[in-house]
């Protein structure tokens, strides 16, 4: 009998399905943001330890243009959709951004941390400042991201720029994934600086989503759902999947 490998602290899909570890398909989740076209953003709230890393991270490894992860998707429930797969299968610019390491005693503390880990997310699309479409104001722009010194103006619209070079430069719209949103907003409140952390994820969030001609939709995940200061407010075409929703989008259906 083959003893099964357990995932214990892993949620990187790529990992995971790499070396055999056990994994429950959570792939009809593709299949179901896709079907709901007419919906540009998708906030899934869930508690803790609920798959939720785990599964923004499949999303990035099906859809990221950079990568060919046909092999890593080969036996999973969205391998058997073929045209879905022809046509979204690592066809798209894809961002996946996580908030859960925002943390600090103080604001300081926490907007360095932000600011240090949009510099990595910078990083990791190097390959801008060489492209001959993309302009040289956002190149500056986004120099100064990645070297931190951008100013809060600068990282509050950092998404937007991001998402705004992606797609001049391949030319057809991105995917934004934000994985735990409310962390820092949460995190904020137990140290005494929220309304400080409020405004900047909420703009963030704000120029990200709202009217932004570059996206082509976004994926949201927390624990909460910040209503009552409108951290969504204005948000086009803006759906909310919670636990108890009975036709929610689920995290999947089978275990491999």
């Amino acid at each position: 009998m083959t003893r099964l490998k357990i995932p214990v602290g892993v949620s990187d899909f790529e990992k995971i399905r790499q070396n055999g570890y056990y994994y429950v398909d959570k792939t009809p989740l593709i299949s179901a943001l896709l079907n709901s076209e007419s919906t540009e953003v998708t906030l899934i709230t869930r508690p803790r330890r609920f798959g939720k890393t785990m599964a923004m991270s499949m999303l990035a490894s099906f859809f990221d243009i950079r990568k060919n992860n046909g092999p890593l998707f080969e036996g999973l429930s969205i391998s058997r959709q073929t045209e879905l797969c022809q046509n979204w299968m690592n066809q798209w610019s894809t961002v996946f951004f996580t908030f859960k390491d925002v943390d600090g005693l103080s604001f300081q503390d926490a907007y360095d941390m932000l600011a240090a880990l949009t510099a990595f997310l910078f990083q990791q699309y190097d390959f801008l400042l060489a492209s001959e479409r993309v302009t040289e104001y956002d190149k500056t722009a986004f120099c100064r991201i990645v070297y931190q010194e951008a100013s809060l103006a600068e990282i509050k619209t950092s998404l937007l720029l991001l998402t705004r070079m992606l797609h001049i430069h391949y030319g057809k719209p991105v995917i934004l994934l934000m994985d735990e949103y409310d962390v820092p907003v949460s995190k904020a409140s137990s140290n005494g600086y929220y309304q400080e952390m409020l405004n900047v994820v909420k703009a963030i969030l704000s120029t990200a989503l709202k009217d932004n001609p570059s996206l082509k939709f976004a994926v949201i995940t927390g624990c909460l759902k910040i209503t009552k200061e409108s951290i969504f407010t204005g948000t086009n075409n803006f759906v909310s999947d919670r636990l108890s929703d009975k036709n929610g989008f689920g995290f999947g259906c089978g275990i491999i």
